[in-house]
């Protein structure tokens, strides 16, 4: 299967309807079969946020813009970003982050993530169940069973 992020193909029970952070979804990754990655392409109308400012636990998440010149928020401050440019956040606090449309037009952005992240203003972990225990398991189990086999 093939998907493409120029299309206007959406997935409608994936959007989000909320006054300030309404966006339009296609979850690429799903789509697409991946099972380590998870892909979202975002489009936000003039005025929108995708999430409110948050940073990844377990893993980096990449921001690659498609169309349009979104404005990034991180730790650094804030700065417009142009078609074609990339950011990596990093894990932990040093790769919080919010992306918005301050222009007149819409944005597109690819989003690639394992769905784990931290929200400052919620307080709270935001995962996945099947990416949270997939990714403990992962880093605990085979880290625990090495340190058995080497004793």
């Amino acid at each position: 299967m093939a998907v493409n992020i120029y299309g206007d193909e959406w997935d409608e029970s994936v959007g989000r309807d909320r006054p300030g952070w309404q966006w339009k979804r296609l979850p690429v990754g799903r789509l697409l079969g991946a099972e380590q990655i998870g892909a979202s392409l975002y489009e936000l109308a003039p005025g929108q946020k995708t999430y409110p400012y948050h940073w990844q636990v377990l893993e980096e998440e990449w921001l690659i813009v498609i169309r349009g010149e979104p404005t990034l928020r991180d730790p650094s401050g804030e700065r417009k970003l142009a078609p074609g440019d990339c950011a990596v956040f990093k894990r932990g606090p040093e790769g919080a982050h919010l992306v918005r449309n301050d222009t007149g037009e819409p944005v597109r952005i690819l989003m690639l993530s394992a769905n784990n992240i931290f929200s400052p203003a919620h307080g709270r972990l935001l995962a996945t169940p099947k990416a949270f225990s997939s990714a403990i398991s992962s880093r605990f189990t085979s880290s625990g069973s090495q340190r058995r086999q080497a004793r």
